[in-house]
């Protein structure tokens, strides 16, 4: 179990990195910009990753991960003032997740944990938090992606460069390790 925590902290760094990667092409107002009045900028998209990691990581383990002081609703509305202010929310939200994570074990992965009163294992739990993170950080990426046009920076291997990419890869020595960026 001990390699499902390291595991779990590589996957979530690597969905971390996809945002920050994301957030350092853009401008505070591409940020800003959403297609129709429905639609989530990557303001709110952020608002709402913080607003539920505070929420679900917080005491983790002794209280449900829906907090009575926690307001979803108006993680939907983007009150970021500056992007130093959108940054510190993205990071407050990923100290937490770190934070609560470092401190598992073997012995508390099988514990049961509430969210909105329905049981889950501590990794159910984990692994539903990664689902939904990697859902809104795909969101964030496409609309970097659409926001910036050819001034794109890809993340990973840039269109038309897999063979080139692969080439480089397969003419060096087998890493010894579980977990690759290169998705």
């Amino acid at each position: 179990m001990e390699s499902y925590l390291t595991s779990i902290i590589k996957q979530f760094e690597y969905y971390k990195s996809l945002g920050d990667k994301t957030l350092e092409q853009l401008t505070f107002e591409d940020t800003q910009w959403q297609s129709h009045e429905n639609a989530n900028s990557i303001a709110v998209i952020v608002k709402h990753l913080s607003g539920n990691m505070l929420s679900r990581w917080t005491n983790f383990l002794t209280e449900d991960g829906e907090k009575a002081w926690r307001n979803r609703d108006e993680e939907f509305i983007d009150s970021f003032t500056s992007f130093k202010a959108l940054v510190a929310a993205w990071e407050s939200g990923w100290s937490c997740l770190f934070k609560a994570i470092s401190s598992l074990n073997e012995t508390n992965l099988n514990e049961i944990i509430y969210i909105r009163n329905g049981g889950h294992t501590v990794i159910e739990a984990i692994n539903r938090q990664l689902a939904h993170y990697s859902y809104h950080i795909g969101q964030i990426v496409f609309l970097g992606k659409l926001l910036k046009g050819y001034e794109w920076k890809s993340l990973s291997i840039p269109k038309g460069d897999s063979k080139t990419y692969n080439a480089s890869k397969f003419s060096q020595e087998k890493e010894n390790r579980h977990f690759t960026d290169d998705l």
